[in-house]
C-alpha cells in the first residue's frame, strides 16, 4: 500500500494518475533533451527518431506509428490513422514541427485518445525556442 503525505492510502485511481504523470514527465524530459541537442527547425521525423532513442536510453517502453482503426456502427475501418508514439501503453504522444500548435492539432490528440481509449496524451511541438512552450498535456 502506498500512502499520501497525510498518511492516508492512495486509491487505485490516484495510483493510475501518478503513473501517468510520471510517464508524462519522463517523456517531456526526454523531449527537452532532444530539443536541447537539436534545436528547432528539423522535420518531425528526425525528432521522432531521436526521441525514441532518448526514451530507450531511459528504459521506457514505446511503440511507434501505432495504427488507430475507427469502429463505426459495428464496422471496423482501417482509415490509416497512426499515433506517433504510445509510451508504456499509457500515454499517447503526438509530435509536431510547426510554427504554432493550432486547435486542430489539439483536436487530433483528443480524437486519438478517444479512439485508442488512452486517458493521457502529449502534444509536443519541437519548432519552438523553448520546448516547454511547445508542450500540451491532455487528459480524458
Amino acid at each position: 500500500m502506498v500512502l499520501r503525505p497525510d498518511g492516508n492510502a492512495i486509491t487505485d485511481s490516484e495510483s493510475h494518475a501518478y503513473i501517468h504523470q510520471d510517464i508524462s514527465r519522463s517523456v517531456i524530459a526526454a523531449a527537452i533533451e532532444v530539443h536541447r541537442m537539436l534545436g528547432p527547425g528539423l522535420l518531425e521525423s528526425a525528432y521522432q527518431v531521436c526521441l525514441c532513442h532518448e526514451l530507450a536510453l531511459r528504459g521506457l517502453g514505446f511503440r511507434t506509428e501505432v495504427g488507430l482503426p475507427v469502429d463505426y456502427k459495428g464496422v471496423h475501418l482501417d482509415c490509416g490513422y497512426r499515433m506517433d508514439l504510445v509510451v508504456e501503453d499509457k500515454v499517447a504522444v503526438e509530435l509536431k514541427s510547426v510554427d504554432k500548435i493550432l486547435p486542430i492539432h489539439q483536436a487530433q490528440l483528443m480524437t486519438y485518445l478517444r479512439l485508442s481509449k488512452l486517458r493521457v496524451g502529449l502534444l509536443i511541438n519541437f519548432n519552438v525556442k523553448v520546448l516547454r512552450d511547445g508542450v500540451v498535456r491532455r487528459v480524458l
